[in-house]
């Protein structure tokens, strides 16, 4: 009759632990794990048991720490007699072992601070059309996911793409797409379409061999045949959101610093306002504040407030995500939407973008005021109405819109990119 007296687990696993806090020597133990054998084969059979639990965690050790442990491993497995269940063993051993993994992935993630200037906040070499028409990077599509409901107007996808590290970007910045092909009117390539890039500097997978667009399918729906009609759908869109993983993407960038994030005030409050999938810049905004463990994330004392405007709840992009970001930021991070087919305005009327941001004029002008950077990003269609909002509250507060808006872009605080 055997018995694994202390816990052969919980110390086989203190000893690939101790790699991570050396000082640490009164690990929680797991309670003593029965085992039974008879005389004769079963007893063997435990003794395997007992082997496999060692080889489970010492090379879990291994992979964890970097350094011999097995011998640690093997010191912690002390059989002495009674009767149990001989499962027991190889359950907690697996259970243990995947928890230690899990564990020191955490531990072992690294910081993401490899793709830094120096100073983080330096601007004067952000990269700007590091590739060209004529000689374009060819990435290749990791994924390609549908990232809206059923019931959304129109389907949005986001993809990741594999650059291998080779091609640079920093957030705010917008990457060129050539679709493959040629163009009917008159057999000449496509031309180059430009797409907000979606994720920060690192990449979805924060390793910064990847980078992500946001990109909405656009069709045409013709009255006449009651459908959509191919002739006149959107080439790069539809190509990019057919996308499967290997699909090779010929690109062009990065462009723009019109919306990059001016980081050397660590206390600079953002106002971000967006329509669909003018979204894009603003995720990879959250995730390098928010998400990864940047020195701007680490550094950062401000308050980032995100409008959003969409059709209804199904057409809301990452909200699993802002919202994760609101209850763990819920001082540094606001969040407001506005869903013209759902909600009305103070009027009655629908409920769009700029009335969502005129319920709160008062905290947005001051903050303005305060020094707070302000961005716009979607269809174009959205700044005339933002406009018009604008400048009727400028007039209430007895400002000149024109001079004050001069002074937030004499000052670098209007930032804009609509298409």
């Amino acid at each position: 009759m055997v018995k694994l007296s202390t816990c052969t687990i919980g110390l086989a696993l203190m000893a690939s632990a101790s790699a991570f806090a050396p000082g640490v020597s009164n690990a929680p133990r797991v309670g003593d794990v029965a085992l039974s054998a008879e005389p004769g084969a079963k007893r063997k059979f435990a003794m395997k048991t007992l082997g496999r639990a060692a080889g489970i965690l010492s090379t879990f050790a291994l992979a964890t720490t970097g350094v011999p442990s097995a011998a640690m491993a093997a010191k912690a497995l002390e059989v002495v007699e009674t009767v149990d269940n001989t499962k027991k063993i190889v359950g907690a051993a697996a259970g243990v072992a995947v928890a230690g993994a899990a564990a020191a992935t955490v531990l072992m993630k690294p910081k993401q601070g490899f793709l830094e200037a120096s100073p983080y906040w330096d601007q004067s070499e952000v990269p700007v059309n590091v590739y060209k028409n004529k000689a374009p990077f060819t990435g290749k599509v990791v994924s390609t996911k549908r990232i809206v409901g059923p019931k959304a107007t129109g389907e949005t996808c986001h993809i990741v793409i594999d650059h291998e590290g080779k091609f640079p970007y920093w957030e705010g910045q917008s990457w060129g797409v050539i679709p493959p092909g040629n163009r009917e009117k008159d057999g000449k390539p496509h031309s180059v379409r430009l797409y907000s890039i979606a994720s920060s500097r690192y990449g979805d997978d924060m390793t910064g061999n990847t980078g992500s667009l946001c990109v909405r399918r656009a069709t045409y729906w013709d009255p006449v045949i009651k459908a959509d009609d191919p002739a006149k759908k959107g080439i790069c869109s539809n190509f990019l959101c057919d996308t499967q993983p290997g699909d090779e993407v010929v690109m062009t960038g990065p462009a723009g610093k019109v919306m990059l994030l001016p980081e050397e005030d660590p206390k600079t409050d953002y106002i971000m306002v967006a329509t669909g999938t003018g979204i894009a810049p603003y995720r990879g905004f959250l995730r390098r504040l928010f998400v990864e463990d940047t020195p701007a994330a680490r550094a950062y004392k401000g308050q980032a407030w995100l409008f959003l405007g969409v059709a209804n709840s199904d057409a809301l992009l990452y909200d699993d995500e802002f919202t994760e970001i609101k209850e763990k930021f819920p001082d540094q991070f606001r969040l407001d939407y506005a869903l013209s087919r759902e909600e009305m305005n103070k009027d009655g009327g629908k409920m769009y973008i700029q009335d969502r941001v005129e319920e709160y004029a008062d905290e947005v002008f001051s903050k303005l005021d305060d020094g707070a950077h302000i961005y716009f990003c979607g269809l174009k269609g959205m700044m005339p109405g933002i406009q018009t909002m604008l400048e009727k509250v400028a007039a209430a507060k007895g400002l000149d819109y024109d001079e004050w808006l001069k002074g937030l872009k004499k000052n670098k605080q209007w930032h804009v990119e609509v298409y």
